[in-house]
């Protein structure tokens, strides 16, 4: 179960590579079906295989974010090894921040809160952070990493047949993936989204995958909580490889200062206020 960093309606940003994907353990099935593993290969491959996956140290992704109501904003994810992750999500100039340094801390900072500064992240919160901060994805080495694989079957999605896979991680989170069984490539991601401190069902849909440097990667993400209101979508616009960022990006984050308060002689001078 993932647990959000933002405000309510906001969720926790899913991570850009391949947001949040896991999976797989063999079942028997009919002769001639595929297995879970076979399906796991195929959808590796479909990314541009395990060997260049790995050779990728960093990652920076950019682009712009809408949420239901109307707000909009940007962010940036950074991705580094071993396992550090930094997320931006700038909305109206107020900048919300999810950091993990790659080994045992983490922290937020949520410009919507009372409290402004940089929060260390709760158990629960780090219980599922290296899971979102590695950026193979659950498939690469998932038997390492203490994760069960089922294939659950074959069926219809949008009109095209799709296989349908479960992943149990090793904190007993369970999820479902939906591959094109043309291209392997992910079409949906399914589990539960906790969201201040309530559980919702949640389903994120991946589409415009481009080729960045021998890799797939989704440009479009749409996700939200089925039967609620609560919506995301997000559009990447840039995809760097390999991009220098020094390790003090993963450490805990300054909070913003606040933004400057009008000039004396623009207030009332019948209604004085404090500066913010």
């Amino acid at each position: 179960m993932a647990r959000s960093a933002l405000p309510p309606g906001i969720a926790k940003m899913p991570k850009m590579k391949s947001l949040c994907i896991a999976w797989f353990c063999i079942v028997p099935l009919t002769a001639g079906a595929q297995t879970a593993d076979e399906i796991v290969n195929k959808a590796l491959i479909a990314r541009g295989g395990v060997e260049k996956i790995k050779t990728v140290k960093s990652e920076r992704v950019s682009g712009r974010i809408s949420f239901t109501g109307g707000m909009e904003g940007t962010f940036v994810l950074e991705l580094k090894r071993p396992g550090k992750m930094r997320l931006e999500i700038d909305l109206a100039g107020q900048k919300a921040i999810r950091v993990y340094d790659g080994k045992s801390a983490g922290w937020m900072i949520n410009p919507f809160a009372e409290n402004k500064d940089a929060q260390p992240m709760s158990e629960e919160d780090l219980r599922g952070i290296s899971e979102e901060s590695d950026f193979d994805g659950p498939l690469v080495d998932y038997k390492a990493k203490g994760s069960r694989i089922e294939l659950i079957g074959k069926e219809q999605f949008d009109d095209k047949p799709v296989y349908r896979l479960q992943l149990t991680n090793k904190n007993g989170d369970v999820r479902f993936y939906v591959f094109d069984a043309s291209t392997y490539v992910l079409l949906k991601w399914e589990g539960i989204r906790k969201i201040d401190d309530k559980e919702f069902p949640w389903e994120s849909l991946f589409s415009d995958y481009r080729d960045v440097q021998g890799l797939k990667y989704p440009f479009q993400i749409d996700q939200g909580s089925p039967g609620t209101e609560i919506k995301q979508n997000l559009v990447t616009e840039k995809i760097v490889i390999d991009p220098q960022i020094d390790d003090s990006r993963f450490g805990k984050p300054a909070a913003a200062p606040p933004p400057p308060g009008p000039p004396a002689e623009a207030a009332p001078s019948s209604s004085p206020r404090s500066a913010p």
